[in-house]
């Protein structure tokens, strides 16, 4: 069996009081870049970023408004970083033609070195769509689409070609190509309808928080679904794993936050991989970026050896 694979969402980027540790309000570039190179440096497979255009009054109390661009952030990480790959988790791509799309994810790949991961998500803030002149009702159909339109924009073809419902073209170059010959997407949402989107278009599968127990029941469906089409091709499938701390926090870090020392801390991460899972997104309880920055060393010195 091949060893789990681990990546993170980024702090910083994204502030959702579901998640957003409290000294993040304060932080800024700076943070952004320490805990993307303590990622990179401690085997990380990944960093993403999330996707918000705007957010609404009724839901910034809840969601924040501060949501960084992921193309412009996960470029910016991109160049002070060495080998860790950059995932859109996820990008709202509906809200945009997909030939812009693709020119900016393209891009990011050239620069890169290939190191873009497309995560691509179906949106679910009707206001946002609205704004931008989207039918938030038709988003999944208009993702459908979107995902074809982008693997034939993000190919190796100078001049792609796309004739669907919704997008057309044909016979407009865009240079320069991503490095990567086959740009992965990761296609995210726990929906019957974006696990379905994912088994039968994704490259890989981003939940959105499923627990642990509902997860083998949400693979086999992928499997079925996959095997039901006559997709052979491998599936990479993900993971958001409970909060964790390693060692013995010396404070409360919430009763779901997985503690213990980098054994034990292993040996329940490995229940994923027997599940079934090829990579888990994993998020750390800190009160600073140097609480972080020391979480995601140890995790990947200690804990990462044993998944």
């Amino acid at each position: 069996m091949s060893r789990l694979r681990y990546g993170i969402q980024l702090p910083v980027q994204s502030q959702s009081t579901l998640y957003a540790e409290a000294w993040e309000a304060d932080a800024g570039p700076e943070d952004l870049v320490a805990v993307a190179r303590a990622a990179d440096r401690a085997g990380f497979d990944y960093v993403a970023c999330c996707d918000h255009v705007a957010v609404p009054r009724r839901l910034a109390t809840a969601m924040s408004t501060v949501w960084y661009d992921p193309v412009a952030t996960l470029a910016h990480l991109a160049a002070v970083t060495e080998r860790v790959r950059l995932l859109s988790h996820v990008a709202v791509v509906g809200l945009r033609h997909p030939l812009v799309t693709a020119k900016q994810y393209a891009t990011l790949d050239h620069l890169s070195g290939g190191r873009l991961v497309l995560g691509v998500g179906a949106g679910h803030v009707a206001e946002e769509f609205e704004a931008l002149g989207v039918d938030f009702r038709r988003r999944g159909p208009v993702l459908d689409e979107v995902i074809d339109a982008l693997r034939a924009a993000l190919g190796p073809e100078e001049f792609p070609v796309h004739h669907g419902k919704l997008y057309d073209f044909e016979g407009l170059g865009q240079l320069p190509r991503p490095a990567q010959r086959h740009v992965p997407v990761w296609v995210g949402g726990s929906s019957p309808a974006a696990v379905r989107r994912a088994a039968l278009k994704g490259d890989g599968w981003l939940p959105q928080g499923d627990p642990r127990e509902r997860m083998p029941g949400q693979i086999a469906r992928l499997t079925r679904l996959r095997a039901e089409a006559g997709i052979d091709a491998p599936l990479t499938v993900g993971a958001l794993t409970e909060p964790l701390y390693v060692g013995r926090p010396d404070r409360p870090v919430g009763r779901r936050t997985l503690t213990g020392s980098p054994d034990e801390l292993a040996e329940s991460l490995r229940e994923y991989r027997a599940m079934g899972v090829h990579q888990i997104q994993v998020r750390f309880r800190s009160r600073d970026r140097g609480e972080l920055v020391d979480q995601i060393a140890a995790f990947g010195a200690e804990v990462a050896p044993h998944l």
